[in-house]
């Protein structure tokens, strides 16, 4: 093994009230991918901006090829070779593909930045790793998936000596996501060292050499080499306990059908879609990035305009208006983006359960019963074990997993609650989390409700759903019963030309 490229000695971070990194200690090698894991609030975000420069260490040291450093500032941290991309994006959206990579080093001719030198460069490096986007195309214009790629680009481009990726599949297609880890695994080639963040522990097995497992901001365990150790061992030392499945799944009888949806069509899905879904079931939509499923969902609640077909629950249509009929007939989604589209970010968690339940509990109709509120707000905090200071905490506070459980609470403070749709109901959580809100699925469809689940993790949708649909460019590809759904029938039906590979 080459000598320790990236070291942390005893490293500390104290917030007020909170001891975020106690100690923590371990090292990354060149040419070696090192995977950090732990539930969401571990420390590992913390540790790679104290990597980055954004935070300085209150205790402990930073060294760098055996040199002791110290950052005042994420520019330090550039100029000294490290580069992070965070699970919150930054950049410019204003800005052009090839002014956000080249920002701070854009090329300059005559004391004038010279555009179209910046744009061949970043295509050069763009084509190069495998990614097609026009590098004068502005942020502002991609998905999130595609502005992941800028600022894996950017860290490429900047040539730096450790690279730490924070959840960088989180919002990739499949075609993305395999560009990432050959890229990965070129990088390592180089002889650079790379921290690799994930909750997707079949990512972590296929790329890290090594791994950290952090939990409460202290390090449980360095494993040296991480195919050697047991999943369920992974799982114990980041939660704490054993969870021997973590989907939790039940059986349940079927029950009648309850939701009909006939001949769905959209701006965006021109091919009509039906299916149903029964009382008491939990229904698992699956299908590659961009297959249509958040597409139809968004349909099915009145996010976006229906240009045909109808929906029916308990046999009456529901208003195609918009989702406040959607919501009074009973139908609820949790959307895939939940901090732009499923949370009010600077309002405090209480508003945040209580802003839709809110209408059927005002005083004369007019005044909010602000006793009434606190204590709903404090009952779903303790039921669905939301970790935060308070029912006053600014939402955008907390982790995406206690995000989730907020957005969750306010459906389930809805008294006539029929449909939950939840689109990407784990990304970006940890296991422990996940298992919660597994139990929390199988608990609302055992009190009757419809559930229906999108994920593009296929283990999470074989694991939780009595029945699967898979989408494939925006046409329903098939329908497998839980006893006949696993993952080689479920590629086939994804994906026209094979199933994916991490190699």
């Amino acid at each position: 093994m080459s000598c320790a490229l990236l070291e942390f000695d005893q490293v500390s971070k104290v917030f007020p009230g909170v001891k975020a990194l106690n100690g923590v200690s371990f090292e990354v090698h060149a040419g070696q991918v090192h995977g950090l894991l732990g539930e969401n609030g571990a420390g590992k975000s913390t540790l790679l901006k104290i990597l980055g420069g954004q935070y300085r260490p209150d205790g402990g040291r930073l060294l760098l090829a055996g040199q002791e450093c110290r950052f005042h500032s994420a520019g330090d941290a550039i100029q000294a070779g490290i580069a992070v991309i965070h699970q919150e994006l930054q950049y410019v959206p204003e800005l052009t593909v090839a002014e956000n990579v080249l920002l701070g080093r854009l090329p300059t001719r005559l004391g004038f930045v010279d555009h179209a030198a910046a744009r061949r460069l970043v295509a050069d490096k763009l084509a190069a790793i495998g990614v097609d986007l026009d590098p004068a195309v502005r942020l502002s214009e991609l998905s999130i998936a595609q502005r992941q790629m800028v600022e894996i680009c950017k860290a490429v481009m900047q040539d730096a000596r450790v690279i730490a990726f924070d959840e960088p599949t989180s919002s990739l297609s499949h075609r993305e996501s395999e560009i990432l880890f050959r890229l990965v695994q070129a990088l390592r080639a180089e002889g650079r060292a790379l921290i690799y963040i994930s909750h997707r522990l079949e990512e972590l097995y296929a790329l890290c050499d090594s791994c950290t497992i952090f939990r409460d901001g202290c390090k449980v365990a360095t494993h040296p080499v991480m195919a050697e150790v047991p999943r369920e061992r992974l799982i114990a030392d980041m939660v704490g306990r054993e969870l021997h499945d973590i989907y939790d799944y039940r059986e349940r009888p079927a029950g009648e059908e309850r939701l009909q949806v006939r001949g769905l069509r959209g701006a965006e899905l021109p091919h009509e879609l039906s299916f149903s879904v029964r009382r008491g079931e939990v229904l698992g939509f699956f299908g590659l990035v961009g297959a249509g499923r958040s597409e139809l969902m968004r349909l099915l609640y009145g996010a976006d305009r229906r240009s045909g077909g109808e929906v029916l629950l308990d046999g009456r249509k529901v208003s195609a208006s918009g989702p406040a009929a959607a919501i009074e007939a009973g139908i609820v989604l949790c959307p895939e983006d939940r901090k732009e589209q499923g949370i009010l970010a600077q309002s405090s968690v209480a508003e945040n359960i209580n802003i839709s339940c809110r209408r059927h509990g005002l005083l004369g109709g007019v005044f909010l019963r602000h006793e009434r509120e606190a204590a709903r707000a404090d009952g779903f905090i303790e039921r669905l074990r939301i970790k935060t200071p308070s029912r006053d905490q600014e939402i955008r506070l907390l982790s995406g997993g206690n995000q989730q459980k907020v957005i969750l609470a306010r459906w389930l403070a809805e008294p006539g609650l029929k449909v939950l749709i939840l689109d990407e109901p784990t990304r970006g959580i940890d296991v422990g989390a996940k298992n919660e809100i597994y139990r929390l699925i199988h608990d609302v469809a055992e009190s009757g409700c419809c559930v229906i689940v999108v994920s593009s993790e296929l283990p999470e949708v074989l694991g939780i759903a009595d029945r699967l649909i898979v989408m494939r460019e925006g046409r329903i590809s098939g329908e497998l019963q839980r006893a006949q759904a696993n993952e080689t029938e479920a590629l086939r039906l994804a994906l026209p030309d094979g199933a994916p590979s991490v190699q």
